[in-house]
């Protein structure tokens, strides 16, 4: 099987980085492909219910709870002390798609696009320190870079950047 294609989307806390993976999911998906996401959280976090079944499954000491439906499956793998999975491990467990597009995990060593508004709560820049960030989302000019600097809400120009780096071809409308 080939490795999927992917390309991330790195930035610090509230430069846009989830409203630009938002707006270019939509964006791919109705150019025709199929695509996945991972998004990194540099915290604590839960997608159970306090009290749901589930969640009782895991409180009780499960490792891994799968939850079924008639349009959803979900399945929870607890760490229980376990190291945080490397990023080639969570990669290998998504089913085939066209693209994955990865929110967070700035140090991996993938092609990836900074978002930059001025209202993040760093603005200390990722780009001249990263040598896999390939351009810049802004929401404000940006001098001093040699690097392509795409309007943070221009996702049509973003996604065909994206489509051309990694090689998705024509989009299959």
């Amino acid at each position: 099987m080939t490795a999927p294609k992917i390309f991330g989307i790195a930035g610090w806390k509230n430069s846009g980085k989830t409203g630009l993976a938002v707006r270019l999911v939509t964006e791919f998906t109705r150019r025709g492909y199929r695509i996945s996401t991972i998004k990194h959280a540099h915290h604590d976090f839960d997608i159970d219910k306090v009290g749901a079944d589930s969640y009782r499954h895991r409180q009780a000491g499960a490792h891994e709870v799968t939850i079924v439906s008639g349009t959803r499956y979900a399945i929870m793998h607890e760490l229980r002390g376990a190291p945080e999975p490397e990023f080639e491990e969570i990669l290998a467990r998504l089913a085939p798609c066209d693209l994955v597009l990865i929110e967070g995990y700035k140090r991996e060593p993938i092609p990836k696009i900074e978002a930059r508004r001025l209202e993040a709560a760093n603005r200390e820049p990722l780009a001249p320190s990263d040598p896999h960030i390939c351009a810049i989302a802004a929401d404000h000019a940006v001098p001093d870079t040699a690097l392509p600097v795409f309007d943070l809400d221009d996702t049509g120009a973003i996604a065909d950047f994206i489509a051309d780096i990694v090689g998705l071809g024509e989009a299959r409308l």
